[in-house]
């Protein structure tokens, strides 16, 4: 009989533990089938149309298997386009990282205008790449760039500073890197503001040099700031878009494409979506390893700090 009654009053306890999981449940419900049809559908749908040659307009294709596969590897454009990802992604996320832990040192100290100083390097943030590739390109423009005409002014020759394959990616890089820079800046603020100031009064007491005081109590502590900041850039830099397109488009002819851009003309001026599409889901597998592997390394070093 003791059995039964306690039998019994566990029944209404387990049953609200479980009502309280069902409205948990459901309070993720919206987000999943947002998920599901604006990320989710939208991937299986590029991976069905990349086995075809759909134009990205008729209501008609076929099937052609792996034919886009197998063209990607031999497409010289698809090369160009990956290695200048590869200078985009990896060459924004260093100079990012580096220029933005230079400025989040000097402006965690004390000093007139610190606040206005800060707004100011991370002010272009707020800035649409969109915008910012538009105000860039008028600066550079071969005829009426406001570049040129202050080297006209001086008595020395205009450039044609995005006619130049590796002139034109380094100022893409450039550009981009000083975007964003504040946003890396922010991060390692907030970083270095969460250290202890009993580590920096125990190495003044010791003795310890400002680079040792670097390396030995900033840079590990920082480990959380580094990966995240490291994650961000890297991601924003291999699907770097908006900016290619307002300052060169891509040009001259494929030269400063990045995979992302190369995704938009193969579909919007080759209509060629089933190529297009091949080449989306190369660019989401690569970032997705690219990102992991940097991760796990990253951790790796963070846990042995």
């Amino acid at each position: 009989m003791l059995n039964s009654s306690n039998d019994r009053r566990r029944i209404p306890l387990n049953w609200s533990r479980m009502s309280a999981r069902l409205q948990i449940g459901a309070m993720y419900a919206p987000a999943i089938v947002l998920f599901c049809a604006f990320v989710f559908y939208p991937l299986l749908s590029g991976v069905r149309i990349s086995f075809t040659d759909w134009n990205g307009y008729s209501q008609s294709y076929s099937y052609i298997g792996l034919d886009h596969f197998r063209k990607l590897f031999a497409d010289a454009n698809v090369r160009t386009a990956f290695i200048n990802t590869l200078v985009y992604g990896i060459g924004s996320t260093l100079i990012q990282n580096v220029w933005g832990l230079l400025y989040a040192l000097l402006f965690n100290r004390k000093f007139p205008g610190r606040t206005m100083a800060r707004a100011a390097v991370y002010l272009p943030v707020m800035v649409s790449g969109l915008i910012m590739g538009y105000i860039w390109y008028f600066l550079l423009q071969y005829s009426g760039g406001a570049l040129n005409d202050v080297l006209i002014a001086i008595g020395l020759s205009p450039i044609d500073w995005l006619a130049d394959q590796r002139r034109a990616v380094s100022l893409i890089l450039f550009i981009t890197s000083l975007q964003y820079v504040g946003q890396a800046m922010v991060i390692y603020l907030a970083g270095l503001q969460t250290i202890p100031l009993a580590y920096y009064e125990a190495a003044d007491m010791d003795g310890v040099g400002p680079w040792s005081r670097f390396r030995h109590i900033t840079l590990p502590l920082l480990a959380p700031a580094i990966m995240t900041n490291v994650t961000l850039k890297l991601i924003g830099g291999l699907q770097l878009f908006d900016l290619v397109m307002a300052l060169t488009g891509g040009g001259p002819g494929f030269s400063t494409h990045s995979l992302s851009t190369l995704i938009n003309h193969l579909y919007f001026v080759n209509q060629n979506a089933g190529y297009s599409a091949t080449l989306g889901i190369v660019l989401f597998l690569f970032i997705m390893t690219i990102t992991v592997a940097v991760n796990r390394i990253l951790y790796k070093k963070e846990v042995e700090h």
